[in-house]
């Protein structure tokens, strides 16, 4: 059996332990590493973090040695399975150092087998790269153990920062006249939009979407909207909820405001949900199994897989009882309350679901 491959020349960001922060891979692809693309560049990487250079500091601010000589970086996995020298990239910043960050770059080539679990954050971060890139569909590939091969990382403005000794990194970069530093989160994941901006989305606030989101061309992730990592849209779509890890929502759908739709993240969850075509979730609606065509969950419903429903228009099925979760994946389905028992029903409707209005996704 022959292996998936996907490979990308990549930029990896090291705290001064040798601790890799993150990697940006401009244009990651599939398949090998070309022949050309493992030839070795000759450009020696630095070994070191200098001094930081600028002006003395007033004695109020922390210096960045105050806790001792600052440590040479530790060298990067340069020998890692399907790590390869990397050569001058056009487009691809040259290795550096960071002296107020206390990070140096490097730049690298690298292979990964999209079968096996991720290695290392480079491998970790080529993944989450591909799915933006919209190279590969969320559940397309493996993806177990990510959390503990990723790092927890300070998100600032000045860039990726080791959490360890950090507001003396703040300082540094205040005095160096690269403050005030702000800091946009601090967590294993990123932006999506710092590292991946793909064509023909918008993006309300760039916060709400992480890094391995798959955004389609035509798909509007408002001010309340969140999509996760090997997560994301296969059409057009309008996101005004939570799309959980591992949550596709097919073309023409809509995830109303304040919408949530189950992942396998937390909770123990192992099923997949998938949102046909033209179905709509609505206002602070929820769902927690998948849904097929032109299906409607109304504003304020919440249905989990072990709901008990009672079935109308179903023929001679109608009055029945059953669980959700027998109900997963059917077309043209209605799951409401009933407005005087409160019991949760499916009702079969006919016809086409919902139509998005053009005006609101394109470019």
């Amino acid at each position: 059996m022959s292996s998936r491959l996907a490979w990308g020349a990549g930029l990896v960001t090291y705290a001064a332990d040798g601790v890799a922060l993150d990697t940006w891979y401009p244009a990651p692809a599939l398949g090998p590493v070309p022949a050309e693309a493992a030839a070795p560049t000759g450009t020696p990487a630095p070994t070191g973090l200098p001094a930081p250079a600028g002006p003395p500091r007033p004695s109020a601010l922390p210096a960045p040695t105050a806790a001792g000589p600052r440590p040479a970086p530790a060298p990067g996995p340069a020998t890692a399975p399907g790590v390869h020298p990397a050569p001058a990239y056009t487009g691809l910043p040259a290795p550096s150092v960071d002296a107020e960050r206390r990070v140096r770059t490097e730049q690298v080539v690298r292979e990964i087998d999209l079968d096996v679990p991720p290695a290392d954050v480079p491998d970790a971060y080529l993944r989450l790269h591909l799915l933006s890139h919209r190279l590969a569909a969320p559940g397309s590939m493996n993806l177990d153990g990510i959390f503990g091969v990723l790092v927890t990382v300070v998100r600032t403005s000045a860039g990726p920062c080791a959490v360890e000794g950090f507001e003396q990194v703040r300082a540094a970069l205040t005095v160096a006249g690269r403050g005030p530093v702000a800091v946009w989160g601090i967590d294993k994941f990123p932006r999506m939009t710092d590292y991946v901006v793909p064509a023909g989305v918008r993006i309300a606030d760039a916060s709400r979407v992480r890094l391995g989101a798959h955004l389609a061309p035509g798909t509007t992730v408002m001010h309340e909207g969140f999509v996760n990592y090997n997560a994301g849209t296969l059409g057009a779509s309008m996101v005004e909820g939570r799309i959980s890890q591992g949550v596709i929502v097919e073309a023409g759908a809509d995830i109303g405001g304040g919408a949530s739709i189950m992942g396998t993240l937390s909770g123990g969850g192992t099923q997949r949900i998938r949102i046909g075509a033209r179905s709509l979730v609505g206002a602070n609606a929820g769902i927690g199994i998948s849904l097929g065509e032109d299906c409607v969950v109304e504003a304020g419903t919440y249905v989990t897989a072990g709901a008990k429903v009672t079935l109308v228009g179903f023929g001679d099925k109608s009055g029945e009882v059953v669980k959700a979760r027998d109900l997963s994946g059917a077309h043209g389905v209605l799951f409401r309350r009933h407005s005087l028992t409160g019991a949760l029903e499916a009702v079969r409707r006919e016809g086409a679901g919902i139509r998005l209005n053009p005006a609101l996704h394109t470019g």
